[in-house]
């Protein structure tokens, strides 16, 4: 991806969020209280965010094609859960093992985390300076550099 395509990409998701969020405000009657936005919006965290964290630190076998199909997976649905359950079919006797659009977010984090360890079993792992990098981050006090970011640093020594 060149420089002009990932800004293009991240100007598309910011205009992306701006609309969502106006839709969402103009819906607020549905969405209830801010305590139930905020609900959703650990939920979309918790979906997205968190196995990419953990899996990022934690496996040094994690890629970058398994931390976008983690993301994808636990935004897309979780927010089409969400979407769903909220604006089309409201009835609580139809949610999923009758966990509520607010809670979906923890069950989507665990189906979310598996996709991203099958995918990136399915592809090649990361390069060896990468995972080096991360275990050196992961590690408290044995800093050490790692390539041109930290050309002319001192490595941390531990005290």
């Amino acid at each position: 991806m060149t420089d002009q395509q990932e800004l293009l990409t991240a100007r598309g998701a910011a205009a992306g969020a701006v609309v969502l969020a106006g839709i969402m405000g103009m819906n607020t009657a549905k969405l209830g209280f801010v305590a139930q936005v905020v609900a959703f919006a650990f939920g979309l965290a918790a979906a997205s965010l968190f196995p990419v964290i953990v899996l990022g630190i934690f496996w040094k076998r994690m890629n970058r094609e398994g931390a976008i199909a983690s993301m994808l997976t636990g935004l897309i649905s979780t927010f089409s859960y969400i979407y769903y359950f909220k604006f089309v079919n409201t009835d609580p006797e139809d949610w999923w093992f009758g966990v509520s659009p607010e809670g979906i977010g923890f069950l989507f984090m665990f189906v979310s985390m598996a996709v991203g360890v099958v995918v990136a079993l399915m592809t090649a792992p990361p390069p060896q300076d990468i995972q080096d990098l991360v275990e050196d981050i992961r590690v408290p006090g044995t800093r050490k550099s790692h390539g041109i970011a930290d050309e002319g640093m001192a490595p941390m020594s531990a005290e």
